[in-house]
């Protein structure tokens, strides 16, 4: 017969058992717990290092430029910094019935480039010859004469803007191939670019800008 002074003990022993069980699950949910904020951290920081890993940061005519990885062209991605030039390309809806085209853009300081409207009235007028070609509405198209340079080649330009687009264009040199043009314009403070595009992009000039400019704002270089 079990006499009450031996039951006591037995219930301290329920009391401690019971004690400790309740002290695991608290360490066990705490435990838990920190893992989820540990994983929810790593996650976090996971996220961060794949944004920052998708854009690289050159500075260029004095300006930091944020510029997404995808943007350079082959083999000009290694490293960030200081920056002669930037070489980069964008694939905007400027093709006949918006189809996708890519253009090129480099990037320099405003010191290496002249823009083209400025090249119309200093340079390109001084090299028309006599007959003009029919083209793009609102784009007035005169060949070059076939020296320094200029063989094959043709400027484009809106004579009734004071700020004209201007783009001299070449042709292809392959059959098959797209003529190329490249036109020259000041960006922000310190910047200029120069953009190459096909030929058939001439038939969207008025929405070029409208294009490409609020992703040149986008990369700081506006």
């Amino acid at each position: 017969m079990t006499t009450p002074a031996a039951a006591v003990p037995h219930k301290r022993d329920g009391h401690s058992i019971g004690y400790n069980l309740g002290a695991i699950a608290v360490v066990a949910a705490l435990c838990g717990l920190g893992l989820a904020y540990a994983i929810d951290a790593a996650g976090r920081q996971g996220r961060a290092a794949v944004g920052a890993s998708s854009t690289m940061v050159r500075t260029l005519g004095g300006k930091d430029l944020e510029i997404p990885a995808s943007w350079f062209r082959a083999g000009q991605n290694d490293g960030t910094g200081f920056a002669k030039q930037v070489d980069l390309f964008v694939s905007l809806p400027l093709g006949p019935d918006g189809a996708a085209r890519r253009i090129d853009v480099t990037l320099m300081p405003r010191s290496r480039v002249r823009p083209s409207a400025s090249l119309l009235d200093g340079v390109y007028l001084h090299e028309f010859m006599p007959e003009q070609l029919s083209g793009p509405p609102g784009l007035i198209g005169k060949p070059l004469v076939a020296r320094e340079g200029y063989e094959n080649e043709t400027v484009w330009y809106d004579a009734l803007s004071s700020s004209p687009f201007v783009a001299k264009c070449s042709a292809p040199v392959a059959e098959g191939q797209p003529g190329r043009c490249l036109r020259a314009v000041y960006l922000g403070p310190g910047i200029a670019a120069v953009y190459g595009f096909d030929v058939d992009v001439l038939g969207n000039w008025k929405t070029f800008d409208a294009e490409i400019r609020p992703l040149l704002a986008q990369i700081g270089a506006l």
